[in-house]
């Protein structure tokens, strides 16, 4: 598996959602389980079979995150030079007009606030560029040019 870039902020919060499924979650879904347990007949019992697949979803998503910190490289956030890169914010003009997109690590994104993956078509192409420089990405409605105005 490829490593995946991750910034430190990213970093932290699969650790803090890793350590509260192992420790939190865990103990709730096992004190569900115990009630359950108590109300008899395992066989037709909905609140022990939803307390066991709870906790087969708690285990699946701790190994997911397990597996992901280890296979992901913590980049620092900042201004390579001048550069972009992770954690840069970028000011691009298209059409016109000016937006502005932080690159962050994949499980920070969120385009309605302009964070996009350093993995996403964008992201790549504005990976390493510089103010003044032109870029053409591949959307799905054709070619759009963008030009970098700010790296911040």
């Amino acid at each position: 598996m490829n490593d995946q870039i991750i910034s430190q902020e990213g970093y932290d919060k699969l650790k803090e959602e890793l350590k509260l499924l192992e420790t939190v979650r865990r103990r709730e879904i096992a004190d569900r389980i115990e009630r359950a347990k108590e109300l008899g007949d395992l066989s037709e019992n909905a609140e022990y079979h939803e307390a066991k697949e709870a906790q087969a979803f708690n285990d699946g998503r701790i190994a997911e995150l397990k597996n992901t910190l280890k296979n992901v490289v913590v980049v620092q956030n900042g201004n390579g030079g001048g550069s972009v890169s992770m954690g840069s914010v970028v000011t691009v003009r298209t059409g016109g007009q000016e937006k502005i997109y932080t690159i962050v690590s994949f499980n920070e994104v969120d385009p309605m606030t302009g964070k996009i993956s350093n993995e996403s078509p964008l992201g790549r192409a504005f990976l390493g560029r510089k103010k003044g420089d032109k870029v053409k990405v591949e959307m799905p409605k054709g070619e759009v040019e963008y030009e970098i105005v700010k790296v911040g």
